[in-house]
């Protein structure tokens, strides 16, 4: 199994933006599908986006037009522009390869330590 270090996360006033990177080492993004979740206090970690290994995105209704995922293969980096940020938001962020966008089952059995987004209203 690769191992996955998000970074980038902070703290930012609502309205604002924010750049999440996650590195696989260990293994590569090639081909594989890659996903972002999150998991706010006391709340489960939830399905927050994922992108293909060809670039297909797809989000959930509460990030759509908000949030864009990315990814660089060479780099095995992949990806989360935050924009207009909003305080419900505010949560820890983790990537995992994905079986795909429809179907978000993480791969690796082992998460990053995740970046938190912490968004003041």
């Amino acid at each position: 199994q690769g191992q996955l270090v998000e970074s980038g996360g902070g703290l930012v006033q609502a309205g604002g933006s924010l750049r999440l990177s996650c590195v696989v080492s260990g293994g590569t993004i090639s081909g594989a599908a890659m996903g972002w979740f999150r998991q706010a206090p006391g709340k489960e970690r939830e399905f927050v986006g994922g992108i293909s290994w060809s670039g297909t995105t797809r989000y959930v209704d509460s990030v759509k037009g908000r949030f864009t995922i990315s990814r660089d293969n060479a780099k095995n980096t992949v990806y989360l522009q935050t924009n207009s940020l909003k305080p419900e938001d505010t949560a820890v962020y983790f990537c995992n390869k994905i079986v795909d966008s429809v179907t978000p089952i993480p791969i690796y059995n082992s998460w990053g330590q995740g970046a938190q987004v912490t968004v003041s209203s």
